[in-house]
């Protein structure tokens, strides 16, 4: 399984990333250790806003880049729904109906 998860920074910012364990992840980024993303180890990672599941790591890292393409707006748009799918159904270069996506509001 993957996860493609929205952090939310200390400075309103929001970080994307993917990981295949959410759990270890939001250690990492929260406790700041040595392996915390860089963006999250400046920008102090706050809360987790959003997380979906998928079983295919090319699905997971399309999704993740077309999120960081995103305008904060539409950002936080993504973050009040959580519905990929309806975002991103027409995006030609992503096709959502063949994996399974999981939406979950936090883990």
């Amino acid at each position: 399984m993957y996860y493609i998860y929205m952090l939310r920074c200390k400075d309103n910012t929001i970080y994307t990333g993917i990981t295949v364990d959410i759990k270890r992840r939001m250690d990492e980024h929260f406790s700041k250790n040595e392996k915390c993303a860089k963006y999250t180890y400046t920008h102090n990672a706050k809360k987790l806003e959003a997380v979906w599941q998928t079983e295919n790591k090319s699905l997971a890292s399309k999704l993740e880049y077309a999120i960081k393409k995103l305008t904060k707006a539409k950002k936080e748009e993504l973050i009040k729904n959580k519905n990929l799918e309806e975002i991103f159904l027409k995006n030609k270069n992503i096709d959502v109906k063949n994996y399974k996506i999981t939406k979950n509001n936090k883990e």
